[in-house]
């Protein structure tokens, strides 16, 4: 496995690689079972497959975030080449924002500013987009493999590859779970186990849901109902429970078209993110690409 730390390595290493497919997976490291889906998915498909290891300061909207978000390098590197991954690139901030560095790539609109936007402020989207535009640009690989669990940030790498004619497909890999449903995330390492148990109702919440809208229902008030329901159960208080549109993530009234069940909240003191994709009953697949596992016969409500 090559491990490439600047822009010149990562091209160098790629060069005599490019007659055959290239996959890109970016990460901020941390990596878990989650992660490791991506690079499996991205091994069926690429005869070489890289790997971004790079904490974005840019996408931090808090210093004190940034300061306290894991790093763990020596260990990523190990779980990559166990992997199978070919080429990790694992840039300084140095390397990525040289000085004098003065571009950013902003989207405008909705997709930005609701949501994840409106929690974590406009700048948060903005690093993101540019960081991403970047790792693919360095890369120019073929395809490029992100977690659903993200949603609107996949709505966000979707809109500035098209907007910038970015020539890398794309690839959207349904959320990784723990045995119990939650969704892999390098926060939960930060659960209490009490708070551990609090959580499982975000994927029983979205779960419940996704079965009322393969069994018919369409209203988005009704669904948010439900999914409310067994929050409310656990004493969570969601930042945000919404059905959205998957492309703009424009808040939907009906499930007439693809759609999007998101959440966020805090349990105690970990923000946890989650979704689930849904479709009409009329589209050809009634749902569910990322279906929430059910909490297990006897585990706590």
């Amino acid at each position: 496995m090559i491990v490439a730390t600047t822009l010149a390595e990562l091209r160098s290493a790629l060069a005599p690689r490019r007659d055959a497919p290239i996959a890109v997976v970016p990460t901020m490291g941390a990596l878990h079972e989650g992660h490791l889906s991506l690079v499996t998915a991205a091994r069926a498909r690429a005869a070489t497959v890289v790997l971004t290891i790079f904490v974005n300061p840019t996408q931090f909207t808090e210093q004190a975030d940034l300061d306290a978000y894991p790093r763990a390098l020596d260990d990523d590197l190990a779980k990559a080449g166990a992997a199978g991954v070919d080429v990790v690139f694992a840039p300084t901030a140095a390397e990525m924002y040289p000085t004098g560095f003065a571009t950013t790539v902003s989207i405008a609109g909705p997709l930005t500013e609701t949501f994840e936007g409106a929690v974590r402020g406009r700048a948060h989207f903005d690093g993101v987009a540019t960081i991403v535009s970047k790792l693919l640009l360095a890369a120019l690989a073929d395809t490029a493999y992100f977690g659903q669990k993200d949603a609107q940030q996949v709505a966000v790498v979707r809109r500035l590859v098209r907007d910038l004619g970015i020539p890398t497909e794309i690839v959207v890999v349904p959320t990784s779970r723990d045995d119990d449903g939650l969704a892999r995330s390098s926060r939960n390492v930060r659960l209490t186990p009490a708070d551990r148990v609090r959580a499982l109702a975000l994927p029983r919440a979205l779960a419940a849901a996704a079965r009322a809208a393969a069994d018919g229902e369409q209203d988005a008030a009704a669904l948010r109902a439900i999914a409310a329901h067994e929050l409310d159960a656990a004493g969570l208080t969601p930042d945000y429970l919404a059905v959205v549109d998957s492309d703009g993530f424009a808040e939907l009234d009906r499930l007439d078209r693809d759609a999007v069940l998101v959440v966020a909240a805090r349990v105690g003191a970990v923000r946890l993110l989650d979704n689930v994709v849904l479709a009409p009953v009329t589209a050809s697949s009634d749902i569910l690409d990322d279906r929430p596992v059910a909490a297990p016969t006897g585990s706590p409500r």
